[in-house]
């Protein structure tokens, strides 16, 4: 049925998920060389430009208003393709071992997407800020998009244990009748 916990649990992650393309996944600071305060925001998709998200899919480095936006596709991808798998378990209620399997992958997708994105994608940005803008001290601000990411991971999480708890009680039960 549609109406168990885990659908709630899923519907969280895949809302989570699509929260992570309006927040900003972190934020830099810093004061360059001449004292001008530089900053920059890691998003998924570009807010500033329309025409940005395709100058960032092609892997051009595009500075606008004081932000450089990286080549993020990666990550865009991750997101969708666990925000994907998610949405599309809710509706495999009838096969709970394929939903185990769907949320499973999603999940992994996602634990890789956090992982991109605190070693790779801040990494490589820090490098791209502090280096070419010449800042000397590039803080690293975390926003709400990564947290968003971590809910999602953790809703993925509960939905694959109620998912199993619900097989356990359909098996208990056809024990019971055998």
């Amino acid at each position: 049925m549609i109406q168990r916990k885990q659908t709630l649990f899923l519907l969280l992650a895949v809302c989570a998920m699509a929260m992570m393309f309006m927040f900003p996944l972190a934020t830099f600071s810093g004061t360059n060389d001449r004292n001008v305060e530089v900053k920059a925001e890691l998003n998924l998709i570009a807010k500033d430009n329309p025409q940005l998200m395709e100058e960032i899919l092609n892997g051009e480095t595009v500075h606008m208003n004081q932000k450089e936006y990286i080549k993020v596709w990666p990550l865009v991808a991750l997101t969708l393709a666990s925000g994907l798998l998610a949405l599309v378990s809710i509706f495999l209620y009838k096969k709970r071992v394929t939903q185990m399997r769907v949320v499973s992958v999603a999940f992994l997708l996602e634990l890789v997407n956090i992982f991109l994105i605190f070693i790779w994608a801040v990494d490589v940005y820090i490098k791209k800020v502090s280096v070419p803008m010449a800042c000397t001290d590039t803080k690293t601000t975390y926003g709400v998009g990564i947290w968003c990411a971590i809910i999602g991971l953790v809703m993925l999480f509960l939905a694959q244990r109620a998912i199993k708890k619900d097989e356990e009680k359909v098996r208990a039960a056809d024990r019971l009748r055998n």
